[in-house]
């Protein structure tokens, strides 16, 4: 595969008041790298390109780690600091309507410390804030509005 290659931006942590920087630049066939303002990269390609996610792989790894990340001040004031936990996402395309019908998660926690009571307990809290605060989980279920601009030099 034929690389583009473009100057390295430098990236500094944004002020808390500075807005996110996101962008995706073409790095090659098929292929671009994402990042943001904070030094972040993600390699992205067509299925099967070693060491990139897809754009849908990317989809759902943002409501696998936003659902984790939603749910971890919970989880972590019962099973403390250092507790394990894997969320797995998963769903096939609709590749005729180019859309993912539905997205399956599964949150793996061993709570085996725990009584019965404590952990229901523990798991509707952890489910309370995921549907509280996991922005992703809600925009997808929300569905949203996007807008597409072109900026082209002539």
């Amino acid at each position: 595969m034929s690389e583009q290659t473009t100057a390295p931006q430098t990236a500094t942590a944004p002020a808390p008041s500075e807005p996110v920087e996101l962008w995706a630049e073409r790095t090659g066939v098929r292929a671009y790298t994402g990042r943001n303002n904070r030094g972040g990269e993600v390699l992205i390609a067509s299925a099967g390109v070693p060491g990139a996610f897809t754009p849908g792989e990317l989809l759902k790894i943002a409501l696998a780690g936003c659902t984790g990340l939603s749910a971890d001040f919970t989880l972590s004031r019962k099973l403390g600091e250092t507790f394990d936990a894997t969320v797995r996402v998963s769903g096939d395309a609709d590749r005729e309507n180019e859309v993912y019908p539905e997205l399956n998660e599964s949150f793996e926690l061993d709570l085996s410390e725990l009584d019965d009571a404590t952990r229901e307990r523990l798991l509707v809290a952890a489910q309370r804030s995921i549907d509280r605060v996991c922005t992703v989980g809600r925009t997808l279920k929300a569905g949203t509005k996007i807008t597409l601009s072109f900026s082209t030099e002539d």
